[in-house]
């Protein structure tokens, strides 16, 4: 298991200068925004040009892209928002492999329109199921066309809230092109420690053989999120539950400030050094 950053943490429009900065604060790989390229995090195209300096910037600093971020919201109420969305997918996904992932994140989204981090009522509706099934079936041909996979994160405020409703999406779609991000901060707000531990442990079991790459972030006891080792989850328990589960992909860390980017490296070395 190796330790990851979302490449967004650090500023710059560079892929060198962002991968170094990562690379400086402890971590091994990334997972990369087209921000960080200095084109919008939905580009409309990316070059030939804009994808070599990725995957030259990652050979340089020998850390890796994990995965690539194409989120958009997969259930805008806007038709053609949303087909904007897919059409940047399937640009990011075009030159993807040349960049060095085969994995692109993406968002499963929420019936609100101005944020699709925010949660909506009618994401639990059978309506918002259907409309985000019909999207991933889009986007599965163009994982297949392009040789890719898809990150789909459970998120308390999107369509896919909870573990059983991944397991659910995965049963449904029977394609391997769909695989996990697995987040346990993103798996409750507030509960007891022991109560965390338990929905920890049944999401992996039930998401172990789907997970691809984990993420690192936290909760505070309020609900609110925290970084990495300054909330409520317990990160050996965390750790030693993918283990369990067979996972030895990379554990990616976000959601906090470049200046703490090598203290949740420190941290999160050391609990895998103790798990």
């Amino acid at each position: 298991m190796q330790i990851g950053i979302f490449a967004k943490t650090f500023p710059g429009s560079t892929p060198l200068e962002v991968l170094k900065a990562a690379r400086d604060a402890g971590y091994a790989s990334v997972q990369y925004n087209m921000a960080c390229s200095g084109l919008s995090s939905l580009p409309t195209e990316v070059s030939d040009e804009v994808a070599n300096a990725v995957a030259t910037a990652s050979q340089q600093t020998g850390v890796n892209v994990s995965a690539i971020s194409a989120t958009y919201n997969m259930i805008h109420p806007d038709l053609a928002t949303r087909e904007a969305g897919r059409r940047s997918f399937e640009a990011i996904a075009a030159q993807a492999k040349l960049m060095g992932s085969q994995l692109l994140t993406v968002c499963t989204g929420s019936c609100d329109a101005q944020d699709q981090w925010r949660h909506h009522p009618d994401n639990d509706t059978g309506s918002a199921w259907s409309e985000m099934v019909k999207e991933f079936r889009h986007l599965v041909q163009i994982a297949e066309r392009y040789d890719v996979r898809i990150g789909v994160e459970p998120e308390l405020a999107n369509v896919i809230n909870s573990a059983h409703k991944a397991r659910t999406l995965l049963d449904t779609m029977q394609s391997d092109r769909i695989v996990i991000v697995f987040d346990p901060a993103n798996l409750f707000e507030k509960e007891e420690p022991e109560a965390q531990k338990a929905i920890i442990e049944t999401a992996v079991h039930l998401l172990e053989d789907r997970i691809e790459i984990a993420h690192a972030k936290d909760r505070n006891a309020d609900g609110g999120f925290a970084t990495a080792g300054k909330g409520v989850i317990d990160y050996p328990h965390y750790i030693s539950a993918l283990r369990d589960a067979g996972f030895r992909g990379d554990l990616i860390t976000h959601g906090l400030a470049a200046n703490e980017a090598a203290g949740v490296s420190d941290f999160l070395h050391s609990v895998l050094g103790r798990s």
